[in-house]
């Protein structure tokens, strides 16, 4: 480990994405590049939700190589001690986006000095995987949603992610209906509530879209209530779904204990990075319940790839305009890079045009 730099980019969104807690434009991205004495630099990028975050992300990376600077690129282990040196600060928020991003670009590095794919690298072959269009679709009239579905299928896509969360019942059921009937039949048709949701309404709204033709139901209510959420699950018949959440591996193994919902969809960031991602696929696999991602699509292609009870992988293009080689999309399938690491390298003429002051 020799050095780790970090650039903050503002990318622009191509859909809207209005969800119940707020509508995003842009995209704030910190780009993170580890480099080691051999030469081989590793990449990652943290979607950083906020700009402000970026600045405090990059504090935390400063620390992070305070800790592991000369030691060698042993993602497992370097794992371990950071999260020894942040044990007392607690590894959550700005601090786990630091350490996830950081592993993962660990993982990069060690693949491409490996001169192998990451899925490779973590003993599989990179292979399509069922991908759904989460681009928009967020809270606007059913008109405006239905026309911006069939936008969404281009690629091949075979599914497409809907918000919900109106103020009504009806508003989400017309909104549902316009897609549906947009839509051919045999395209999966996700929604995702944000957590917007009381129990009693989950469930009364939840039992509304039984008969919509939904594939799942996420994140219906507080998304850390593993027993309501377990109720939930019981009480309709559409799949509940969860995980985007999930605080490291601990906080998947709690909901899953509680039976909340039919499957899960782990952050890379969120769960700890490509370490904490192959602990939580493991504890799936042993549930026998299906994984999905959430976002950051270059890289959870290869991690699914590995993933042995794998479901759909969330595709958004927010990092597109400053990747080299974005992810390709094709009859509906993400197909990861087959080079060397996880496939992320920096158009670099986009990342000084995008660049945050």
């Amino acid at each position: 480990m020799r050095n780790i730099r970090a650039i903050a980019v503002k990318v622009p969104m191509t859909y809207v994405l209005g969800t119940s807690q707020e509508a995003l434009r842009e995209a704030p991205l910190l780009l993170v590049d580890l480099e080691t004495n051999e030469g081989v630099t590793g990449h990652a990028y943290q979607f950083c939700y906020v700009p402000a975050a970026a600045a405090a992300i990059v504090v935390m990376l400063e620390e992070v190589l305070r800790t592991v600077k000369g030691d060698a690129v042993e993602p497992t282990v370097l794992w371990e001690k950071i999260n020894r040196r942040f044990v007392l600060m607690g590894v959550q928020g700005v601090v786990r986006m630091a350490l996830a991003m950081f592993d993962v670009a660990a993982w990069d590095a060690l693949a491409r000095a490996a001169g192998v794919s990451l899925a490779t690298l973590l003993g599989a072959a990179p292979r399509p995987i069922p991908a759904y269009n989460s681009c928009g679709l967020g809270l606007k009239n059913p008109a405006a949603v239905a026309d911006e579905a069939e936008k969404l299928l281009a690629g091949g896509f075979k599914a497409v992610k809907l918000r919900l969360g109106y103020p009504t019942l009806d508003a989400d059921l017309a909104a549902v209906r316009a897609v549906r009937a947009r839509i051919p039949a045999d395209i999966a048709l996700m929604v995702d509530y944000n957590q917007a949701l009381m129990v009693e309404e989950a469930i009364r709204r939840g039992r509304a879209l039984d008969g919509e033709g939904v594939y799942w139901m996420e994140e219906p209510i507080r998304h850390d209530d593993y027993a309501e959420c377990a109720g939930i699950a019981r009480a309709i018949t559409t799949p509940v779904q969860i995980g985007e959440n999930f605080s490291l591996p601990r906080d998947m193994e709690r909901a899953l204990a509680a039976q909340s919902s039919d499957y899960v969809m782990p952050d890379l960031e969120r769960i700890g990075g490509v370490t904490g991602w192959r602990h939580a696929a493991g504890l799936a696999a042993a549930r026998g319940i299906r994984m999905s991602s959430h976002l950051y699509p270059e890289v959870s292609a290869h991690l699914l790839a590995v993933t042995p009870t794998v479901h759909w992988l969330e595709y958004v293009d927010w990092a597109n305009a400053v990747l080299e080689e974005p992810l390709r999309i094709a009859d509906g399938n993400a197909v990861p890079s087959s080079r060397p690491g996880n496939g992320l390298a920096w158009n670099e003429d986009a990342v000084r045009r995008f660049r945050m002051n």
